[in-house]
């Protein structure tokens, strides 16, 4: 049955002019995650045994949540080149555990000395090991979803878009289960690798300096959209001109037409990388929409 889809088109300006004062969302007890590594030995297309070539999920847990609960794995952004781990893994980590989520930060392996597919490939690895060790975690293995930023937001639209149910014979038991995100949350996100308003530095350094167009198409999520695509949040700002509203909107519409539940909110102002966007009035609204709309998804069953 086609799911409803929702558009929400937020023009937040009035906010500022009023001088709203930016609304906090709460945060957990500042903690020290625990790093775990993906892979107990060296990664697949390791390059060596530095920290740069050793994809991690540092992990934080909410401390008043006894579970089974939602988990969500964040992948920040910086271009495919870099990671934003405080603005864009740390902060909406803590706001994810105030609503009682699990959340697990994604250190994932980076161009140019990294391509694809090794970052979906870590992408992939990390959801399969939240969901193999979700007994463990107190998670709800049917509610683990991907949240995305800038260009961690084209590697959640790319898990979104491109996964498997796992092997049946794989003798890595993590291998064995589904590497399907059960909902997708995509901040300011890179979508498209083949339009005029691509995003150049990510694109190059996810494929190279000469990526082959059928590969950049096929990595361009708009175009990968299915009716198993899983339900999906977005956020931006019209006044993004890093990365161009257009790839929400391309990848909302690609959503609407395959009918998969999806909820987009534009706000009128704000530059790329504001992350939580606690340092404006208006953007600060858009983690509480955010926690509304986890709550009407399904994925957040109660209030904590």
């Amino acid at each position: 049955m086609r799911a409803r889809v929702l558009l929400a088109i937020v023009v937040a300006a009035g906010l500022a002019a009023r001088g709203v004062a930016p609304r906090q969302p709460p945060s957990s007890a500042s903690q020290d995650p625990q790093i775990v590594r993906l892979w107990s030995g060296q990664a697949p297309g390791a390059l060596g045994g530095r920290d740069e070539d050793t994809p991690t999920l540092a992990v934080y847990r909410p401390s008043n949540t006894t579970g089974p609960m939602p988990a969500v794995i964040i992948a920040p952004g910086g271009s495919y080149r870099s990671l934003a781990m405080d603005k864009e893994g740390r902060a909406p980590a803590e706001y994810l555990n105030s609503l009682g989520i699990a959340a697990f930060v994604l250190k994932y392996r980076l161009g140019p000395r990294y391509h694809h597919p090794i970052q979906l490939g870590d992408a992939q690895r990390a959801i399969r090991l939240v969901r193999t060790r979700a007994s463990e975690w107190r998670i709800a293995p049917d509610r683990i979803g991907m949240f995305g930023f800038s260009a961690g937001g084209h590697l959640a639209s790319t898990a979104s878009t491109q996964f498997d149910s796992g092997r049946a014979d794989a003798a890595d038991p993590i291998d064995r289960v589904s590497s399907r995100p059960d909902f997708a949350v995509l901040a300011y996100p890179v979508i498209s690798l083949t339009e005029s308003w691509t995003h150049q530095g990510s694109k190059t350094n996810l494929l190279g300096e000469a990526p082959d167009h059928a590969l950049a198409r096929r990595l361009s999520s708009e175009t990968q959209v299915t009716s198993a695509t899983p339900p999906t949040f977005i956020f931006h700002t019209n006044a993004d001109t890093a990365v161009p509203v257009e790839n929400s909107v391309a990848y909302f519409l690609a959503l609407r037409k395959a009918g998969v539940p999806a909820e987009f909110h534009v706000f009128k102002n704000g530059a790329h990388g504001t992350g939580l966007g606690q340092q404006d009035p208006a953007l600060a609204e858009w983690p509480t929409l955010l926690a509304n709309w986890l709550r009407a998804s399904g994925v957040l069953k109660e209030t904590p």
